[in-house]
Parts: structure tokens; C-alpha cells; sequence
């Protein structure tokens, strides 16, 4: 069974705090993606000097890694598949971690319908958008199979919720946390 867990965070800190402590707590980049609303350059330099997404693999701090120069700041330290898209009604995000490759193919059924892929009901997926759409952060960890316990699912959501999430759920079963 797959089960996905997510948070919503108004602070980026927040939610580089609880991508550090999911990690330390033996949570894989392959499990944790971020959404959020690019921010733009506007009055910004990059950290990487030029335009788009630089992506560095293995580092230990979210803020090491991808930097668009957006007010994100470089939170998608997560090693692969980070990336800035434009979505539908929604306009440019930022997506790192698995959930990017998702999103990529769902430029017709914007944010809330990549969602759905990972068993989020519609409804809900709808309104995560409009959280990212107001500039909020989303925290989504993906498990399958072995590594979805139900004490492994509430541990991830316990420490989204340490970290400063609200309406931290996980869908793919019918327990709503």
C-alpha cells in the first residue's frame, strides 16, 4: 500500500526545519518532495548566477541545494528531480523530490491533479493548491510497501507538526491525522 503524508507550512524555515529533522530521522530524499510558489527574482541574486534551477545531490542541508533565486531561497536541497514549473491557474512553482517528475506531466490537471496520483481525493488536492497559490510551503512524504507502517506514518506527521505544520493528514488509508 502507498501512503502519502502532508504538511502545510507558512514559514520556509519551518519547513527546512522539518525537512532536516525528517532526514535526521531516517526519512529518504526519495520519500520527501516540496511545493512552493516561485517568488520570482525580483530584488533578489541568485545563488547560482544565473537564470533556473541548480541542483547539487547529497547535501545535508536543505539550504544547499537547488536555488532559483526566489524567496524560497534554495529549500529543495532534496538530490533529485528538483525543478521550477509553471502550472496551469496556478503560475510558477517550485517542486524538488519525487513529486516534480509528477507535476511535470500534469500541466493539464495543475498541482491538484498531480496530487491525485499520489492519492490525495480531489477536493483536497484543490485546496493544497490554493495553500501553495496564497504562498504557503507543502511537505509531502511518499511510502510504499514496507516502509509504511502506521508507526512510521505517524512518526513522519509527529515531526511535521514539531516543525510548525498545519493540516498535516496522510491519505491512502482512512486515517485522517
Amino acid at each position: 500500500m502507498q501512503k502519502t503524508i502532508v504538511g502545510v507550512f507558512r514559514s520556509e524555515s519551518d519547513a527546512e526545519r522539518a525537512v532536516r529533522a525528517l532526514r535526521s530521522s531516517g526519512f529518504r530524499d526519495q520519500e520527501i518532495s516540496i511545493v512552493a510558489k516561485d517568488r520570482g527574482t525580483q530584488g533578489k541574486q541568485q545563488k547560482s548566477g544565473g537564470q533556473g534551477a541548480t541542483m547539487r545531490s547529497g547535501t545535508d542541508n536543505v539550504s544547499d541545494g537547488m536555488t532559483t533565486g526566489a524567496a524560497w531561497g534554495g529549500i529543495a536541497g532534496l538530490a533529485l528531480g528538483a525543478g521550477a514549473l509553471a502550472i496551469p491557474g496556478l503560475g510558477p512553482i517550485i517542486a524538488a523530490g519525487p513529486i516534480a517528475a509528477t507535476l511535470t506531466g500534469a500541466a493539464t490537471g495543475g498541482l491538484a491533479g498531480g496530487l491525485i496520483d499520489w492519492g490525495i481525493p480531489a477536493e483536497r488536492g484543490r485546496q493544497l493548491q490554493e495553500e501553495v497559490r496564497q504562498g504557503n510551503m507543502l511537505a509531502i512524504l511518499q511510502c510504499a510497501g514496507d516502509q509504511c507502517s502506521e508507526e512510521r506514518v505517524n512518526k513522519a506527521a509527529n515531526i511535521l507538526r514539531e516543525n510548525g505544520a498545519r493540516d498535516v493528514e496522510s491519505h491512502g488509508s482512512s486515517t485522517r491525522r
